[in-house]
């Protein structure tokens, strides 16, 4: 039986669950706007500002997650679509980035709200994907925002490196066939590059699609919105 979840690690409480923390954090978040705005490079940025607040490696992770520049943040918002955008239209999502996002906001892990308005978390890939007891339950919630929204097609777009990226391909068409619902999975040997090319709207968190894609909808933010359900999430504003 599947025991698996994507939760905290261990001392994640004390890294994310303090204020004193929080506060670190937020302050770290502004010195590295101010450096990528003049066009620090992003690991030299996060290592100096790292440094001088002395995060730990996980929090250099949710600070860079969380941190853009200026620019960034003009061009992202810019191209961001409301949810009344979305109807009756193709729609592409970024299979790995959403659902392991998902997985873990519902497995109670610390996830951010960086200064673009998206979430992330501070899980991964690494190389294999392995199904979580939350899994089915992410779907669930994009297929209810997908019939909600009256969305045409959504086209899921997993790494076809990824170990298992075949087998989690094969159960969303599995659910989307016993579901009735429009929906597509393809592997990509460079998905971040297929949906920064792409000319449909895009749902991602990924920063460097945000930055590249035509037009984007923040999916995550949506969802922690509208459903209501607790959320381990901090803001850096």
């Amino acid at each position: 039986m599947n025991n698996r979840n994507r939760g905290k690690n261990t001392g994640d409480d004390t890294l994310f669950g303090l204020e004193k923390q929080i506060g670190k954090l937020k302050l770290a978040v502004e010195d590295m706007q101010y450096l990528l705005t003049r066009e620090y490079p992003e690991k030299a940025a996060s290592e100096l500002v790292g440094n001088r607040y002395r995060l730990k490696t996980r929090q250099i992770q949710a600070l860079r997650g969380a941190s853009a520049s200026l620019n960034q943040l003009r061009n992202r918002k810019s191209k961001q679509l409301e949810v009344s955008d979305l109807k009756g239209k193709t729609i592409y999502l970024d299979g790995f980035n959403v659902l392991i996002l998902l997985e873990s906001l519902l497995s109670g892990a610390y996830v951010f709200e960086g200064l673009d308005g998206c979430i992330r978390d501070l899980s991964g890939v690494h190389g294999t994907y392995k199904r979580v007891n939350q899994t089915l339950r992410a779907v669930e919630l994009v297929a209810a925002f997908f019939q909600k929204n009256e969305i045409q097609k959504l086209i899921w777009i997993f790494d076809q490196p990824v170990s298992n990226s075949g087998r989690i391909k094969q159960i969303i068409l599995d659910f989307a066939a016993e579901h009735q619902l429009n929906w597509e999975a393809d592997l990509q040997f460079n998905p971040d590059k297929f949906l920064a090319e792409s000319s449909a709207i895009i749902i991602s968190s990924d920063a460097w699609i945000l930055d590249h894609c035509k037009e984007w909808f923040n999916l995550i933010g949506y969802l922690i919105e509208t459903e209501k359900f607790s959320v381990n999430l901090i803001k850096v504003l």
